[in-house]
Parts: structure tokens; sequence; C-alpha cells
């Protein structure tokens, strides 16, 4: 698939204008957020963007304060310059309606089959048709030209043209075997509609313009799982774009003071002196606690300088986001996002 077949509106930058940014991570390490915040720097620029999530969890409406979200195209974050952030709840049983009237005209009859739970069942015991209904959401919206109508019999607005996507995808465990959709519908069809829709998906998620971000924290078990990812993704001959350390603290001391309390050598008599010039009466006793927590806070911040530095033996671009101690509302999110634009993310 050539770059024209995308249509207007490819941003500039140096990763050859990027449309679909998948974003994944290990549980827990703010992917949505991270998701959220790339959405809203790449409308900074003026575009039109659309953030889909598919793991069910209506997890950008709770970052938003919204409530749960239709399975609809809406727009719901304005972006200074005249930029719009979109948002699609994608959900599998949703799709697969969508699907059967758009290529057979069966709306009445997969309404049917819903109210017998035929959809869940289907999408259940065929994860690879789940997969690519989903993973199509996303690039029907990279592959939509602007003023393109779907087919259907149904009347309809127009769809909005993106200049970009972002796709919250489930975790790094299974990155993998949600983006290889030819193989996982392979044992399903190997002609017809489903797998014409497949070759589709593939063709977007293997093209120059896609990339995969992996959202980590600088502790071991999310720093390995993205490693495993991103070896993943390469074996599978995809692209991966940058790796976001999120929830970042700035060490409290020195490195010299660091290396000391480390070592357990931290001089006691100093920091009862410093705790009885603080007026605290209980200052000895208080003196060996605090060791004990400088101590600990000195081996956390060792512990991440050596997941930093075998995340950097990737030689992917990184990028840094904060730890945020009051949590994610939307101005920390455009915080967020300004600090991407800052390190080049998106660009």
């Amino acid at each position: 698939m050539s770059e024209a077949e995308f249509g207007p509106g490819r941003l500039p930058g140096p990763r050859a204008g990027a449309r679909l940014h998948i974003v994944t991570g290990k549980g827990g390490t703010g992917k949505t957020t991270v998701a959220t915040a790339l959405a809203l720097t790449l409308a900074s620029r003026g575009g039109r963007v659309l953030l889909v999530e598919v793991e069910g969890r209506q997890g950008v409406a709770t970052l938003l304060g919204e409530p749960p979200l239709p399975y609809e195209e809406r727009e719901l974050i304005p972006v200074p310059g005249g930029g719009r952030v979109c948002v699609l709840a994608a959900d599998a049983e949703s799709a697969l309606l969508e699907y059967l009237e758009l290529f057979y005209g069966m709306r009445r009859a997969g309404q049917a089959l819903n109210r017998l739970g035929a959809v869940d069942f289907a999408t259940t015991i065929a994860p690879g048709l789940r997969d690519v209904l989903l993973t199509g959401k996303a690039t029907e919206a990279v592959r939509r030209r602007a003023g393109s109508r779907r087919r259907s019999s149904a009347p309809a607005p127009a769809p909005f043209h993106y200049d970009a996507v972002v796709l919250d995808a489930p975790p790094t465990g299974r990155i993998g075997r949600f983006l290889n959709v030819n193989t996982e519908v392979a044992g399903l069809a190997r002609i017809g509609p489903v797998r014409d829709h497949a070759d589709k998906v593939m063709g977007v998620i293997r093209s120059p313009q896609t990339l995969v971000h992996f959202v980590t924290l600088l502790e071991e078990m999310p720093a390995q799982e993205t490693r495993d990812g991103i070896a993943e993704i390469d074996a599978l001959g995809l692209r991966v774009g940058s790796v976001v350390v999120n929830m970042v603290r700035p060490p409290l001391l020195e490195e010299a003071d660091l290396a000391a309390a480390a070592c357990g050598e931290l001089d006691g008599d100093e920091l009862v002196a410093g705790l009885k010039a603080a007026g605290l009466s209980t200052a000895d006793d208080l003196a060996a606690a605090l060791a004990a927590e400088v101590r600990a806070h000195a081996l956390r911040v060792g512990l991440e300088h050596r997941t930093r530095a075998r995340l950097a033996d990737l030689g992917r671009p990184m990028v840094d986001l904060p730890y945020l101690e009051g949590g994610v509302d939307r101005s920390a999110l455009e915080g967020l996002a300004d600090t991407l634009t800052e390190q080049g993310m998106g660009r």
C-alpha cells in the first residue's frame, strides 16, 4: 500500500509523517493517559485526531470526566490553535454488527443475532475475528479520504477525515497477536470479505505511516515487558516508535549524597543536628528513621538508573513524562502533551 492511499493531511517530521500511532504498555503504566496526551500533541498543530480505545474499559471517558461513551466518533477535546480530538470507544460486538450491515446488508438480522447472544459468542470463540474488527476501526479511519462516505443503506453524515489516529491498544503481553491480524484470521477465512478486510487492516499496520509506541516505568517488570514487546514487533516487521517513560520522579538528593545513602554511610550526627535545628525534640529517634527512608530512596534511584540504561540499549527514541502528584485531569493532560511536544514526539 502506497502512502498516497492514505490521502492528504500527512503530518511533517522525521518519522515520515506517521498517521497511525499505536500505544501499548504493561497494565498500570498509564498507557491510556499517554495515548490521550499524544492525541492532544498531534492535534496541537491544528488538525483533527481520532483517539480509539478498544479494551472496553471506557478509560478515556473516565480520564476526561465524561460519562461512558457510545459507539460513535465523538468530538470531545478542543485544542488551542483550532485542533480537535475525537474519541471512539470501539467494541467488537458493535463493530461486527456494523460489518454485517456494511458488507451484507444484515442490519436487522445482526440485531437479532445480538439479542440471541450470537455476536458476543462469535467474538469470544474467535479472538482473531475480534481483533481484526477492532483494529479495523482504527485503520479504516486512517484510510478514509476527505468527504468519503461509508457504504451503507442508512442515511448518515459523511464521516470525519483525520490527520492522525491514535490507538489505545491492548497491553504489551498481547500486542503482537492483536496486530498480527492476518495470521489470526487465517484459520477463520482464507478468502472472502473477512479475509479482504484483514488484508486491508494489515496493509495499514505494515505501512510506513504506522508506529507502535511503548509506555513503561523505571521498574524491572514493565521495562522487561517493553523489551520483549519491541522484540516481538520487530519480528513482525512493524515499525517501533518511541519508548515513553512515564511517572518519572526527580531524585531528591545530589549524586554524592545518594551514593553515601545507598551504602549506609550517611552522617548520623549531622542528621540529628539538622533535625534539632529544625526544632524537633525527638531528633535522635527521627534520625534513624530518616536515614532508612533516605537509603530506600537512594536504592530506588539506583535501580531506576540501571533500568533506564537497559531501555536506552534498545536504541529507540525515549521520552520522559513526570509523575503527577495531584492525579490527571484535562489541565494535566495538556501539560503532558506539551512535554511530549517539547521532546519531539509526534513530529
